[in-house]
């Protein structure tokens, strides 16, 4: 375990300084979190019905509010982010640094992977639901583009995709500006929305929130599923942090992105409370109508943007789960030769967009889509819960009682969400869990499968003292240089160097190297000798079961004599 306090001088870093570092992480980053604004208010007021009172207004904003705070600002940015597996985060990270590192515990590990499969299933939303949102703000100009949105969103999406292999470092020069002008954008409309009624400001008080949600009944607290909505982008942060590391990230959250999102969010309360419809999409009518094009823009940009916080996210939590042995080997490229973290992953990303335009294309609707959104996310963040206890109690040796209050006030908020996103199980909810389940059940096939072929690879290893005992008897012919054997074998000799020096055994006192004429210990052998030779050849493994040389290398073998 290490301290993001205390960078790791074995791995480099973005060699930027701290500002730099935390605007290009807005564009890496805080993208899928940063446009939830778009969606999450237009999603409660649906749920709290139409024409929503002062004290339903007021209590919803108030619950979104410290639903940031708590659960980004406190439970990920402040609490999480201490706890890194070598400068990666997410729960993976978690997963690996308390399952594995410390001792073998299947059931941490079976939280872990569950948890970021469930990541993969939601992951394959975020894209859809935010591009069709900034798009859908066009039928408030202009209804005549309705046939287009769909359209327009899968082009989006894939060009999005096809832009990955730049790599991170690259993108989040170009997207952090952006997003840098998104967020100060959202926090002026917001303000503009505040000073036409101050009044919203009362939201502030979490006891609006509390009131509202236990004095309404089952409906209220149902609200919640809308709710959690604003803050679906935090797992993904904290996945993300193996990209730029904490300190920018903290930095950009603090400094830009919290404000700007608790503005917009009072903004948009405080026309409903002035009595703008809540039809449609309410942020869109924080805008003047002149500016609503580019606002839209603007917004279709930004959530671009924010698929991009979901694929790095994907590709660092695929790097971890291929190096703890519970994913197939993939082509990682390293993007960047500075920072570690900044990796694509080519077969991910594809089969991502695959995915994420099939699930544009069949709900069609920001709507359709938010029914399904939150259910998978939710249940990591309660299982990311109940990791971050454990790491109190045996990382920072914290007291039981210590653990238990911070970590169950965390467990207590992730419950209630989870519950809430349980209703939409029958409405769409099905599709990120069943994504998920796909993820789980080829990790755990992969990591049986691979066991057991490392198992049955240490039963044909040689020990070290017979091998080399074989060698001397063989009389090996030694050539200058050192010969590199890639294996998975913890000890001993591993099978190929095995098999290739039982080949040099058999052919006796010959030597062949590729591109050269075969040569003997006397000199220039007879063709009809070596040919002789060649027929009788055979590759024995460490059982001595003998393997006949390929038809293609005697072949080559005798082009080259």
């Amino acid at each position: 375990m290490t301290n993001t306090a205390h960078e790791r001088r074995d791995r480099p870093r973005i060699p930027t300084s701290l500002p730099l570092a935390g605007l290009s992480a807005l564009g890496i980053v805080f993208g899928d979190i940063g446009t939830s604004p778009l969606y999450t208010l237009k999603t409660v007021l649906a749920l709290t019905g139409e024409n929503p009172d002062s004290a339903v207004t007021l209590g919803a904003l108030s619950l979104v509010i410290w639903t940031l705070i708590v659960v980004t600002t406190i439970k990920y940015v402040s609490v999480a982010m201490r706890v890194d597996n070598d400068g990666e985060g997410g729960i993976l990270a978690l997963m690996a640094l308390l399952g594995v590192k410390r001792e073998r515990r299947p059931v941490i590990v079976a939280v872990g992977l569950f948890g970021a499969a469930l990541i993969y299933g939601d992951g394959a939303i975020t894209p859809a639901i935010s591009v069709l949102s900034a798009l859908e703000g066009l039928n408030i100009a202009t209804p005549a583009v309705q046939p287009y949105i769909v359209p327009a969103a899968v082009a989006i999406l894939i060009g999005l995709f096809a832009v990955q292999p730049q790599g991170t470092a690259r993108i989040g020069r170009a997207f952090g500006p952006i997003m840098a002008l998104w967020f100060l954008s959202i926090a002026v409309l917001g303000i503009w929305g505040i000073a036409r009624h101050p009044a919203v400001l009362l939201a502030i008080d979490p006891r609006y929130g509390l009131n509202y949600l236990f004095s309404g009944g089952s409906g209220s607290f149902l609200v919640l599923g809308g709710v959690f909505l604003c803050v679906t982008g935090a797992e993904a942060l904290y996945a993300d942090m193996g990209h730029f590391g904490a300190r920018p990230i903290r930095l950009a959250w603090s400094a830009l992105v919290f404000p700007s999102l608790v503005l917009n969010y009072a903004g948009q309360a405080a026309l409903v409370l002035q009595g703008e419809p809540t039809s449609g999409n309410i942020f869109f009518r924080l805008c003047p109508s002149a500016l609503l094009i580019p606002l839209v823009v603007l917004a279709t940009i930004a959530t671009i943007i924010a698929s991009q916080s979901i694929i790095t996210g994907a590709f660092s939590m695929t790097r971890q789960a291929i190096q703890l042995g519970w994913m197939p080997r993939l082509q990682i490229t390293q993007t960047s030769a500075e920072g570690y973290g900044q990796i694509y992953v080519g077969f991910v990303n594809w089969l991502l967009m695959i995915v994420t335009v099939g699930l544009t294309i069949a709900f069609g609707k920001s709507d359709n889509l938010a029914a399904a959104y939150g259910i998978a996310v939710s249940a990591t963040m309660l299982m990311t819960s109940v990791l971050l206890f454990i790491a109190m109690r045996e990382i920072w040796r914290w007291s039981l009682p210590a653990a238990g209050a911070l970590a169950g006030g965390f467990l207590i908020v992730d419950a209630a969400f989870f519950t809430a996103n349980l209703t939409k199980i029958a409405e769409g909810g099905y599709v990120p869990l069943l994504l998920a389940s796909c993820v789980y059940f080829i990790m755990v096939v992969w990591h049986i499968g691979a066991a057991a072929t490392a198992e049955r690879l240490q039963e044909t290893v040689m020990p070290i003292g017979d091998f080399m005992a074989k060698i001397q008897e063989g009389r090996v012919p030694r050539v200058p240089g050192t010969a590199v054997f890639l294996t998975r074998t913890q000890q001993d000799a591993p099978p190929t160097m095995v098999w290739q020096t039982a080949a040099r055994i058999d052919r006796g006192d010959g030597v062949c190297a590729q591109g050269q004429r075969c040569q003997t210990a006397h000199g220039q052998g007879d063709r009809a000798q070596f040919l002789a030779r060649l027929r009788s050849l055979r590759l024995h493994g460490a059982a001595g079961h003998p393997r006949p040389v390929a038809r293609g290398a005697r072949s080559r073998m005798q082009r080259q004599h």
